[in-house]
């Protein structure tokens, strides 16, 4: 288990344990935030600001601008049907707006807005015909609220069906628990880069005052991303002791099925997939456990390092498996080792999440009875009680996803392991330490023979008609081409819909 220390139990509840968070919302949060935890919303940094400050008479309101007013409530007009909008007047000494609301209950504009009474509405106010109107104001408050209503307010990246009401009151709750933690920085690295304790910097970061505090470079901003670093850093220096005291064992194979596999390769090895792999299998052979990264591009054959490596462990009378971020992925790989390997007697297997019942349960158990050498799925079906026979060697394809955690779950189930994983992200040397602090690196910075090389260039969005005429021109070659579009937000519906406006 981990040593967690008990100050920290409250951040690290799920969300469900805040105020008015039940499971529906809980889960648009952790899809908002990437976490299902109280201290994954403090990592979630607002990202705009509303500025509820201004605070004019009525006959001095620009229309279009947000505003924060006292006011005397005059009259309530309901509409004649559902369809029409219920009409509250509104009147200071300067002048008089309505505050609109569409399919209003009667009952509660009555007890929130009493004639007669005064109280304070922020909200858009607008021109409409002759007067000013306010849609739905943002907050209804009495007259003693004025200044806690008159704030500039965070707002934070959402996703569907999660309103920044909703995202606020549950980030304030989170800022709530936030406990006083003694200063782990040196006195005078707070002194230089003019930091405050942790606990005010994240109220800080939560509680920006002006479009210039969302930026990364405020004082509040970097002394958080700092320490996130820094802990980052330490629980990798952590991990690593633990895995690299662990001893492995020694996996030596005879190389006759890599012989095999080689001879039927349609071009040969290039030097940086040789040395590669004499890496890898020198790691391998070491009584010790391996974490190696093997980083190269798309198409530089990362592939076909691996499942020779795979074979090695095959060779010596044990199994190895290969995890891919997604199904599709998972498949493809299938494709490609299983033209190689089955053609030499390897026994290849496939899991996927749609094997169930019946034929996974014989999967499952020619796994553990050593009937299958090499088995390929994705990251989550490993964590289902999948349990081999003799399991030497892991290949944790993550393609873009850094995933320190899922390697853990993977040590944890398998002492002895060997582990390397694929990575096609161009990581600088500096980088890697930050990301991979915990692996040795080998890379393939080798085209294979026959790769065209690739033409990179930025254009400036004004000049997409040159881009899409350009693409027009590669169609009409008979040439294919991709567009990649940009994630728009963490909603699929979205991303689909902008990648058809393409």
């Amino acid at each position: 288990g981990t040593m967690r220390p008990e100050i920290l139990h409250p951040l690290f509840a799920g969300h469900t344990s805040l105020p008015g968070i039940g499971p529906r919302f809980a889960k648009m949060l952790e899809t908002a935030t990437g976490g299902a935890r109280v201290v994954d919303l403090l990592w979630h940094l607002p990202n705009g600001i509303i500025d509820r400050r201004a605070s004019p008479p009525i006959s001095a309101v620009e229309p279009g601008t947000l505003v924060t007013i006292t006011v005397r409530v005059e009259g309530h007009v309901p509409g004649r049907n559902r369809r029409q909008p219920y009409k509250v007047t509104v009147s200071d000494a300067t002048g008089r707006m309505s505050l609109v609301f569409f399919h209003a209950r009667t009952d509660y504009l009555e007890r929130t807005l009493p004639i007669g009474e005064l109280r304070v509405v922020s909200g858009k106010a607008e021109r409409f015909g002759a007067g000013l109107q306010m849609t739905h104001p943002d907050h209804i408050g009495l007259p003693e609220d004025i200044e806690r209503l008159r704030a500039v307010e965070p707002t934070y990246p959402l996703t569907a069906g999660l309103s920044q009401t909703i995202l606020s009151k549950a980030t304030r709750a989170a800022l709530d628990r936030l406990p006083a933690l003694p200063e782990w920085h040196d006195k005078s690295l707070m002194a230089r880069e003019t930091w405050l304790p942790w606990r005010e910097s994240v109220h800080l970061v939560h509680g920006p005052a002006s479009d210039a505090d969302l930026l990364p470079t405020t004082p509040a901003r970097r002394r958080v991303g700092y320490d996130e670093l820094l802990a980052n850093q330490l629980a990798l220096l952590l991990v690593r002791g633990r895995t690299r005291g662990r001893s492995g064992r020694s996996i030596k194979g005879d190389g006759t099925l890599r012989r095999k596999v080689e001879a039927t390769l349609p071009y040969t090895l290039t030097g940086a997939q040789r040395r590669s792999l004499a890496e890898i299998t020198g790691d391998m052979e070491q009584p010790v456990r391996m974490l190696r990264l093997l980083q190269g591009d798309v198409g530089s054959g990362k592939t076909i390092v691996a499942l020779l490596a795979m074979l090695s462990a095959v060779e010596a009378g044990a199994q190895a498996a290969l995890m891919a971020p997604t199904e599709i992925l998972a498949r493809q790989h299938m494709v490609t080792i299983s033209k190689f390997a089955v053609p030499a007697g390897v026994r290849v297997e496939l899991l996927t999440g749609r094997d169930k019942g019946r034929s996974r349960e014989a999967l499952l158990e020619r796994l553990a009875n050593g009937e299958v050498d090499i088995l390929l799925g994705t990251h989550a079906l490993f964590q289902e009680g999948v349990v081999f026979k003799d399991l030497a060697l892991a290949v944790v394809d993550e393609q873009h996803r850094f995933g320190v955690h899922q390697r853990l779950a993977l040590t944890e189930q398998q002492a002895a392991v060997d582990v390397l994983v694929l990575s096609a992200t161009p990581i600088p040397r500096t980088l890697t330490l930050t990301v991979y602090g915990d692996m040795d690196v080998s890379r393939l910075d080798e085209k294979p023979p026959g790769r065209r090389a690739i033409d990179t260039r930025a254009v400036p969005l004004a000049r997409l008609d040159e881009v899409i005429g350009a693409v027009g021109r590669k169609l009409a070659q008979g040439e294919r081409a991709y567009w990649v579009c940009p994630l728009v937000s963490e909603s699929e519906v979205l991303d689909a819909a902008a990648a058809e406006e393409r």
